[in-house]
């Protein structure tokens, strides 16, 4: 359906020819005309206070406003409501023509998981999500109208992303949010379009988003043609105010300890809580926002063997290194630098010298390398694994799916006897003790047999062998394996230094670390 007229008149003198190199000067020239119906009620009125009602009446909303801008500019338009400021937003639009996008615009698909909505591949869908903070795998598996006001915001940004547009259109924003959501949603996209060289547009009535979005460019509309205009410096806002307000330190009570263990078993995509060793938490109050876990390290790891020489025995890996187990935030948190920083404050409250992290996220998001942590590498396909899957595989599994249990219990339930017999068969062969610990029957035995294992497998129901799929398709995904080493700790007071490789020895021992050369090793 084609635009009605506008209500108003606009006229725009365009003071140069290009966008770039330089700024564009604009002349701004706004007014409403009206001219009422006839009606008894408006002749009425009219009378009673003596105006007119055969003329148009005219009012400006702007009056030969000049405004200077570029492509990268931040523009936060604010006043109240009435005063005009979506008929700036607008007129802005018009004359950046394609050069503008309108988050208004964003096409939306309806009853489909967002994971499958954006990107051309998982890969990038995954690296579009997490650059807005939608960085959970429980939020990608949702659909478009499960997610709260604020992930729809930051979807339809992921959306503008995708599109590649150089400036990004926003009428009425975050109107609708909560005021702590809506800052950090506004931090989070002025951050985004700085790094991104792109422009952003903003109106809206709240006058509380100025320090989150730095703008470049303030205007603050006012009723009739009163308007105001500041420029600033276009740098980002360094901080998120919301992030000010955040504290870390270690749970020093119960109620904080089930806090974040509940805060854990709720947004953590595997649920579960790991045994641990020290809760660390970040607080904005008294409310806990976040939990890292510091655990007992894995019985076995691939990544040591990367790491060092000879791979540390128990005994030694339990006197010196934790496996940080877990790394979560409340999603309204996500995406304005807190993870970074919850874990890097996590990291330097250790007792221990050397902690490890194992995640698929850090394939995506660098939040352990920012915190200090050093990429040793990434876990790639296992043989044995491959080999089991293929042969499932065989049998009609979708490996892109095994990660559901519910799909496990489709696809499990479709098999005839045999099917069952050839899946069991595939699966006994493996020998991987993170299998073997999800199998009920096997978990209170510490260090399960193989024939332990094959007897259990043997023995699983329906549910159980759904579950050792899920286990399986996580075992099987591609990890990141970073480390930490305590800088506070002089090089060689720690037994686990003779033992690193030597390039992982000069990065985590050269370079100035262990200056402090008094200070020895701590328990």
């Amino acid at each position: 359906m084609a635009p009605g007229p506008r209500p108003y008149v606009l006229r725009i003198v365009k003071v140069a020819k290009k966008w770039e190199p330089r700024r564009r000067k604009l002349i701004i020239n706004i007014t409403f005309k009206v001219l009422p119906a006839l009606t008894d009620r408006t002749v009425a009125v009219a009378e009673a206070f003596g105006m007119g009602v055969d003329r148009e009446q005219v009012f400006p909303v702007y009056k030969s406003f000049c405004l200077e801008l570029g492509l990268d500019d931040v523009i936060y338009i604010t006043g109240p409501s009435g005063s005009g400021k979506s008929v700036l937003l607008h007129a802005l639009k018009d004359a950046l023509g394609p050069l503008a996008a309108d988050m208004a615009d964003v096409e939306v698909r309806h009853g489909v998981p967002i994971i499958d909505t954006i990107g051309k591949d998982v890969e990038e869908a995954i690296r579009l999500l997490t650059a807005v903070g939608l960085s959970d795998a429980i939020t990608w598996l949702r659909t478009y109208d499960e997610l709260s006001d604020g992930q729809k915001y930051r979807y339809r940004l992921a959306k503008l992303l995708e599109g590649g547009s150089r400036v990004w259109v926003c009428d009425e924003f975050c109107s609708t949010l909560d005021r702590d959501t809506a800052k950090v949603v506004a931090f989070n996209i002025q951050r985004l379009a700085r790094k991104l060289k792109r422009g952003l547009i903003v109106a809206t009535a709240h006058s509380d988003l100025f320090n989150d979005l730095r703008p470049s460019i303030y205007i603050v509309k006012g009723l009739g043609p009163d308007v105001s205009i500041h420029y600033y410096p276009n740098k980002p806002s360094g901080e998120c105010s919301i992030a000010r307000e955040i504290t870390f330190c270690l749970a020093s009570s119960d109620q904080e300890r089930s806090e974040a263990l509940r805060l854990v078993e709720r947004w953590h995509y595997r649920g579960r809580r790991p045994p641990f060793k020290h809760v660390f938490v970040a607080k904005r109050g008294n409310r806990v926002v976040g939990a890292v876990l510091l655990s007992p390290p894995y019985v076995s790891c691939w990544g040591r063997s990367l790491l060092f020489k000879r791979v540390p025995g128990l005994r030694e890996l339990n006197r010196w290194l934790y496996t940080a187990s877990r790394v979560v935030l409340h999603p309204m948190y996500r995406g304005i630098g807190l993870g970074s920083r919850l874990l890097r404050a996590a990291l330097m409250a250790s007792d221990r010298p050397y902690v490890e992290l194992v995640a698929v996220m850090a394939r995506y998001n660098p939040f352990a390398e920012k915190a200090g942590m050093v990429k040793v590498g990434v876990k790639g396909p296992d043989p044995r694994l491959e080999e089991a899957v293929k042969a499932l595989m065989a049998l009609g599994l979708d490996d892109h799916l095994m990660a559901s249990e519910r799909y496990n219990m489709q696809f499990l339930s479709s098999l005839p006897e045999g099917g069952i017999r050839a899946v069991k068969e595939a699966l006994s062969k493996l020998r991987n003790l993170g299998l073997f610990r999800s199998m009920p029957a096997l978990r209170s035995m510490g260090y399960p047999s193989v024939g332990a294992w094959e007897e259990a497998v043997k023995r699983a129901s329906l549910r159980e062998l759904a579950r050792l799929l899920a286990t399986l398709a996580s075992i099987r995904a591609r990890k990141v394996y970073l480390i930490w080493r305590d800088p506070r700790l002089a090089p060689g007071r720690c037994p686990l230094d003779e033992l690193l490789r030597p390039k992982w020895r000069e990065l985590l021992l050269g370079g100035g670390l262990g200056h402090e050369q008094g200070e020895g090793p701590r328990s």
